[in-house]
């Protein structure tokens, strides 16, 4: 991890006591966690009724895949996200990343919201691409402070493109 000014890597604040590691992983973890439970909330009920009477193309994946998936995801997001928040608080451009970041994981929880919430293979493609673009822009705005942290989104970005060509594929079959 960068160091900058003769700073630690866990200083956030100039004069200020460094954070404990709880408190970074803490702030790393919550929203990922949130965005989880909203975004299960609203598709659990759907697997069982809803969802199974779409048409899936053949590429569809097993229900079972998305568990463990999105843990991996989430994971690899609040580990990326950690690295940027143990950043100094001035560091130029550590703000917009956490803004760009917090945004994409937004839009994530609408998607599930639009897609399985609102029953909505159309809406869900108006927020999936939007979306998409956002893991990019994250990805964008990490790169330039921590590698690693960009890095750590790619396969976020894999599994979200897979999964817009899946959100339009179920659209088209079921129009």
């Amino acid at each position: 991890m960068p160091h900058f000014a003769g700073m630690s890597a866990s200083q956030s604040h100039a004069g200020a006591a460094p954070r404990p590691f709880w408190v970074y992983a803490l702030l790393a973890v919550a929203p990922v966690v949130a965005a989880s439970l909203i975004g299960n909330a609203v598709t659990l009920p759907q697997i069982p009724t809803w969802y199974p009477t779409l048409v899936k193309p053949p590429f569809n994946p097993p229900n079972w895949l998305f568990g463990p998936a999105w843990t991996l995801l989430f994971t690899l997001m609040a580990v990326g996200v950690y690295r940027i928040l143990r950043l100094p608080a001035g560091t130029p451009g550590r703000a917009r990343a956490l803004v760009t970041y917090h945004v994409q994981l937004g839009l994530n929880v609408l998607w599930s919201c639009v897609f399985f919430g609102l029953q909505s293979p159309l809406g869900g493609v108006f927020v999936i691409i939007p979306f998409l673009a956002m893991i990019l822009v994250t990805i964008a705005t990490f790169r330039p402070l921590d590698r690693v942290a960009a890095n750590l989104q790619w396969p976020y970005v894999a599994w979200v493109s897979f999964a817009t060509l899946l959100n339009v594929s179920i659209w088209w079959l079921n129009r």
